[in-house]
């Protein structure tokens, strides 16, 4: 078996949605744990960690709270992104059954999550710090009346079995994360769909927004997600993240963000990387 190319750091607990990304889009990475977001921008920036895979948003519960703070100071650069389909499993200790059950612990977003299933079988809902710890203390505990939600990684680390699974009420909940290292790998231009990254605020001055986007409309570039959020509890200070589809060296984005710049300041590109299937798959799916 080859050496290992290095550590992929994720915030959570063995088990977590985030060491299931690992999992599936760096498996030949080590994963590392680490208690919090700013903890795997750490790991990576110290050398501890090669990349980081962090969530920044779902389609369910939006947008990931402190990411977009925590990234465009990271010194970080995307250099890919996963999609993560959420399939929740109802874990137990073996032996349990789901009638035996009297509560479900999990992580404040993945109830809510789950509620319909929650509210047809009478459970009562435990907040737990997140998903992957829910699980290790049903399993600690070994109280067959006590379940947690969580995916089939925790409860093959922990030794639980799935007394349902997919059993969120929306089927088509996925993470988005995006993967983080120390140096750029910016892909060829011209080698299949690529995404950009970038951050900005707008000069303050009228209708700075519409005409700093408008270049990216006369050039034909498709903006596939763009957020605001306050920075330094100023309520005039707005940054935005923005993806768009193109490649800074390609004419049409090289063109759409001279003209963004134009309006803008403190423009920081975040990121130059391949887009992910599931991207295309789902743009399919939607026409």
């Amino acid at each position: 078996m080859p050496p290992s190319p290095g550590r992929i750091a994720f915030q959570g607990q063995l088990g977590a949605y985030s060491h299931l990304a690992c999992r599936h889009a760096r498996l030949d990475y080590e994963p590392l744990p680490c208690a919090a977001f700013e903890d795997a921008f750490a790991a990576v920036a110290d050398g501890t960690a090669q990349l980081a895979m962090i969530p920044i948003d779902n389609s369910v519960a939006g947008r990931v709270a402190d990411i977009h703070h925590l990234m465009p100071h990271s010194g970080l650069h995307i250099v890919g992104e996963h999609f993560e389909p959420v399939r929740h499993h109802l874990l137990a200790v073996p032996g349990a059954t789901l009638s035996d059950l009297r509560q479900v612990r999990s992580h404040i977003h993945a109830l809510p999550q789950c509620r319909g299933f929650l509210r047809r079988h009478g459970l009562e809902a435990v907040v737990a710090a997140d998903t992957a710890g829910a699980a290790r203390e049903v399993a600690t505990a070994g109280d067959p009346a006590v379940g947690a939600i969580a995916s089939s990684l925790a409860g093959e680390i922990y030794g639980l079995v799935s007394l349902a699974q997919d059993i969120a009420d929306a089927s088509d909940n996925t993470t988005r994360f995006v993967v983080l290292a120390r140096e750029p790998e910016v892909p060829a231009p011209g080698s299949g769909t690529i995404v950009t990254s970038f951050v900005f605020r707008v000069r303050s001055v009228p209708a700075a927004l519409y005409k700093a986007l408008g270049g990216f409309a006369t050039n034909g570039v498709n903006m596939t997600k763009l957020e605001s959020y306050m920075i330094q509890g100023r309520f005039e200070a707005t940054q935005f993240y923005a993806d768009v589809e193109g490649h800074p060296d390609e004419r049409p984005l090289r063109l759409a963000l001279e003209e963004l710049r134009f309006f803008s300041r403190d423009l920081r590109i975040l990121g130059v990387y391949p887009a992910h299937p599931y991207r295309a798959a789902n743009l399919s799916e939607a026409d």
